[in-house]
């Protein structure tokens, strides 16, 4: 939260979160509003750690926007991954592993970069395109897969802004 606001609603951004303890509507149903919440945003963005993984309501939320992304194919789902967490813990989440397969994904870069702020840098600059991309699914994007290795925007290996490219 301390990096996600400031860098995506800060300085004259045109970009404006949805945040459950700010945005929510009070006394109304929590499922109701993560359902308003994903089906009036243009995009859902997923900060993926092992604490999202035993949520129950973020479970929900990546189930809605996955929906939206296969069925409506509306590009509108984007993952970060917070911290390396291996395929294996990621295979028992069917909906997000699929995710995974078919679109690429950002991870933060962590304290092991080698050039960790030129790489968060390029995160922002990266994020930001993507919020900024058209909803509408290409066929390609909606239909075919790759490897997991594949779809993952690495932020530490190269710090040149043509390796964090997203479809």
């Amino acid at each position: 939260m301390e990096q996600l606001v400031p860098n995506l609603e800060g300085n004259g951004s045109s970009f404006k979160l949805c945040l459950h303890h700010r945005d929510f509507e009070v006394g109304r149903n929590i499922v109701d509003n993560i359902v308003t919440a994903v089906y009036s945003s243009r995009k859902t963005i997923c900060v993926v750690s092992r604490n999202f993984l035993r949520s129950e309501w973020c479970s929900l939320e990546i189930q809605l926007a996955s929906y939206r992304l296969f069925d409506e194919h509306r590009d509108v789902l984007l993952l970060i991954f917070l911290e390396n967490i291996s395929e294996r813990q990621i295979s028992t989440y069917h909906r997000m592993r699929k995710v995974m397969l078919k679109k690429t994904y950002l991870q933060w870069p962590g304290s092991d970069c080698t050039h960790p702020q030129q790489a968060q840098k390029l995160f922002w600059t990266q994020l930001r395109r993507a919020m900024k991309e058209n909803n509408q699914c290409e066929t390609d994007l909606c239909e075919s897969g790759s490897s997991f290795q594949n779809n993952k925007a690495k932020q530490c290996e190269m710090p040149d802004e043509t390796s964090y490219l997203l479809p």
